[in-house]
């Protein structure tokens, strides 16, 4: 268990990594700065929390604090990864600039992490309290919402992005039973397995996008 699931977590991050710098170096425009400094983000704010995981199975010590503080560093990415997707949106389906709804998307990230701040959430305990793991997750909620909808309604438009409106719906479907009940049933952790294959999905629909606009 312990091996597969490092050995997991470690090419995803450097999946992610190595992706990120190759979209930023295939695709110099604004589009390919977005994607690859979206998907360096994704990679490095998860190593956050997958580093000290694995660190944890096999280092004699206590990494309660780490696991904590990288899930709060983790949340904040996550939140930011998804506001730059829907700025991707904007940009690669050339659409009019609406100040309405991106201030309404800007409000969400801004709520989120304003509630992963506080200190109520016990992450250097590693331990949050279940109505603080709900508050937190009802913005980002919110927020795959509206990344779900903008991209289901130019899935037809180009191929490469066709899908990304079913990974962002399914990331999240396994996502949130982990966010809120892996305190109560531990064996719900086991779903960020295929939460994680659905943002490996998403960087590789980025990288085939990249590959085939070129610069």
């Amino acid at each position: 268990m312990k091996y597969g699931e490092s050995i997991f977590d470690i090419l995803y991050l450097l999946t992610a990594l190595v992706s990120g710098v190759f979209i930023l170096l295939k695709k110099r425009d604004s589009v390919g700065k977005i994607m690859g400094s979206a998907v360096i983000l994704l990679g490095a704010g998860d190593a956050f929390h997958l580093v000290p995981r694995v660190l944890n199975y096999f280092v004699e010590a206590d990494f309660t604090v780490w696991l904590g503080v990288g899930k709060l560093v983790t949340s904040i990415t996550m939140t930011i990864f998804y506001l730059l997707l829907y700025v991707l949106h904007v940009k690669v389906y050339e659409q009019p600039r609406d100040k309405k709804a991106f201030k309404g998307v800007l409000l969400l990230v801004i709520l989120r992490i304003a509630i992963c701040l506080l200190p109520w959430n016990g992450w250097r305990d590693n331990d949050s309290p279940l109505t603080w793991a709900i508050a937190r997750n009802i913005p980002f909620a919110a927020l795959g919402i509206v990344i779900i909808i903008v991209y289901f309604m130019h899935r037809r438009k180009i191929k490469e992005f066709g899908r990304i409106w079913l990974y962002t719906l399914l990331s999240f479907l396994f996502y949130m039973p982990v966010a809120v009940g892996a305190g109560i049933v531990p064996m719900l952790g086991m779903l960020m397995i295929p939460k994680t294959i659905c943002y490996v999905l998403m960087i590789f629909a980025f990288v085939r996008y990249s590959a085939v606009s070129g610069k």
